[in-house]
């Protein structure tokens, strides 16, 4: 099996989740409408919808060297001065759940960023149907790229007025793991809160190090949220990061939710779990407060 086709730990956990019944789902025309991605299965009827009361929200172009790379953004309106955090998305590309994201963020204070770090491949992931067809787009994207895509959406940030001394980073699923690489590369970052990212990379020559493997290297603090039903990422594997982290004297805390499987946040799929969603996102915002991202 190539890389490009190499089902990771986190689409693991994404495919292995218990099925769901229909009941309580939109219709796939109705999803797609409201722009949602089908890959990940049924979406949830009853999936947060975000105001932009108070907010500024849309879609701009970020350079990267002779590209422009999209991204969505969300801030409180009239506030040039915001922290800067970068939301990290799944797999599925730039849908409806990582905007939505984008804008809670925002109504926290923030100036939230999602970039479209994918967009090289001509390809809009949101409407790829199957994750298999999803694979060998996402697992080509090298780190080196990746990271100098974030650098160039916090410069971005700050040319709009962001604060980017006040710097964070959040991540769901693949984005997850993004969060980790990152808070190992960027000096300039104040804390990250990765949801069930990968700690442990299949060989792959475009990402050099997993996580784990970075952990001497970490820069910023970082919030690590788990589910203990993850059938991609077993617990034994989070608890090995928590030790590497610790004998490396790294600031992290993770925290682990027993019956919860991989992609317990994402409240458009069948994976969502309202408690542990709910105490998750309140972990995540106290995180931010207390390395100073988020007042």
């Amino acid at each position: 099996m190539s890389i490009e086709t190499t089902m990771t730990s986190d689409v693991v956990g994404l495919t292995k989740v218990a099925p769901v019944s229909r009941r309580g789902f939109m219709s796939a025309t109705a999803a797609v409408a409201a722009g949602y991605t089908l890959a990940a299965g049924p979406v949830r009827a009853e999936a947060i919808a975000t105001d932009t009361s108070g907010l500024q929200v849309g879609d701009a172009k970020v350079k990267v060297g002779s590209e422009e790379m999209p991204v969505y953004f969300a801030r409180p309106a009239g506030n040039t001065k915001a922290p800067v955090i970068i939301v990290a998305m799944e797999i599925f590309g730039l849908h409806e759940y990582i905007k939505d994201v984008t804008r809670r963020l925002a109504k926290l204070g923030a100036f939230a960023i999602a970039p479209d770090y994918y967009f090289r491949k001509g390809v809009d992931l949101t409407k790829i149907g199957e994750i298999k067809d999803l694979l060998p787009v996402v697992n080509a994207k090298p780190d080196a790229e990746l990271l100098s895509d974030l650098d160039a959406t916090v410069v971005w940030a700050g040319s709009q007025g962001g604060d980017t001394a006040r710097l964070g980073i959040i991540g769901f699923c693949r984005g997850g793991r993004t969060v980790w690489e990152y808070a190992a590369h960027s000096g300039a970052l104040k804390a990250g809160v990765a949801f069930y990212g990968t700690v442990v990379d299949p060989a792959n020559p475009l990402w050099p190090k997993s996580p784990m493997q970075l952990a001497p290297e970490m820069k910023a603090p970082v919030l690590g949220l788990y589910g203990g039903a993850d059938t991609g990422i077993p617990v034994a594997q989070v608890e090995q990061m928590k030790a590497a982290l610790a004998e490396n004297k790294k600031t992290a805390e993770f925290k682990i939710y027993p019956d919860a499987p991989h992609g317990f946040h994402a409240d458009y799929r069948g994976s969502y779990r309202k408690d542990a969603a709910e105490d998750a996102w309140k972990q995540a915002e106290a995180w931010f407060k207390k390395y100073g991202v988020l007042s």
